[in-house]
């Protein structure tokens, strides 16, 4: 079974998706180990792992290379988040074929011009291509793909720009008639509000994706009773989690003089041994070494 297929044979028999956003095997595993549905493999995470904004300043190779390690170290799905793919619809269809052949199971493609802002950032330049050429790098997208089972994600951010209901809708259904296979509509109110009546007004036949970062009030049974959405995206939680980690451990080690006190309430190196998977490295010095 293809990382789609499986992708959206979860979808069919959970009803709903959580998938958690990574930016490195180590977290996807983690991830997996929890009993998430898929990963996210995040612009955003990634870039603050480099120590960047979210403008576009990672490149296509950066994530990819990030995508293709989280791929060969865990078996669940992985939805690339790759922004605004890039470029314009020739760089979507080199785009969509090296994550397929690298193992994601979907992509999302923004219809914000490039370089974009990140969505959430007070006061952002949110600037968003014309319908026409958003709808033709989707074409561009399933043109691209080889296996049908590939899922092709438009997000609209006519939310995040302020546009209204209206545009959102507008565009999903223009997204929607290019072929896209899921609307990923975002919103940075703190209130689920805006996106619930997106939600109810929508009379589109693809199902959508929402990212209630901005609104963590949004849990799967409010979700569910919404009828509609089919995955929900954990945006930025394991880079959030790991800094708040780092932060308290490296500050207490400063304030104590040393790790005398903060040892006991971390994980110990065995359990990092056993995330490296050193069993299978001893079993396999055991019978090949001489």
């Amino acid at each position: 079974m293809s990382k789609g297929k499986l992708l959206k044979s979860r979808m069919a028999s959970n009803g709903l998706v959580h998938i958690m956003a990574s930016h490195s095997p180590l977290s996807a595993r983690l991830a997996e180990e929890a009993g998430f549905d898929g990963i996210w493999a995040s612009g955003f995470e990634l870039s603050a792992l480099y120590g960047l904004a979210d403008v576009s300043l990672i490149s296509m190779t950066q994530h990819l290379d990030m995508v293709r390690a989280m791929a060969d170290q865990t078996a669940m799905p992985i939805i690339a988040d790759v922004d605004t793919g890039f470029g314009n619809a020739v760089n979507v269809i080199h785009t969509v074929r090296q994550y397929e052949r690298d193992g994601a199971a979907a992509l999302v493609i923004e219809d914000k011009t490039f370089p974009k802002v990140t969505s959430l950032a007070a006061d952002g330049r949110q600037e968003l291509l014309g319908i026409d050429e958003f709808q033709g790098k989707l074409e561009a997208a399933r043109h691209a793909r080889r296996d049908p089972d590939f899922m092709i994600i438009a997000r609209t951010e006519a939310l995040i720009a302020g546009l209204g209901e209206a545009e959102a809708l507008k565009r999903a259904a223009a997204y929607e008639e290019a072929g896209a296979d899921m609307i990923l509509v975002h919103s940075k109110k703190r209130t689920p509000d805006e996106i619930e009546g997106f939600v109810k007004a929508w009379q589109g036949q693809i199902p959508i994706v929402i990212v209630p970062t901005a609104y963590p009030d949004m849990n799967a049974e409010r979700i569910a009773g919404l009828g509609k959405i089919r995955m929900v995206i954990y945006g930025n939680h394991a880079i959030r989690a790991a800094v708040t980690a780092m932060q308290q451990v490296f500050a207490r080690i400063r304030a104590d003089g040393g790790i005398h006190n903060v040892n006991k309430d971390i994980v110990p190196v065995e359990e990092i041994f056993r995330l490296q998977r050193m069993d299978e490295v001893k079993q396999q010095e055991a019978r090949f070494l001489r």
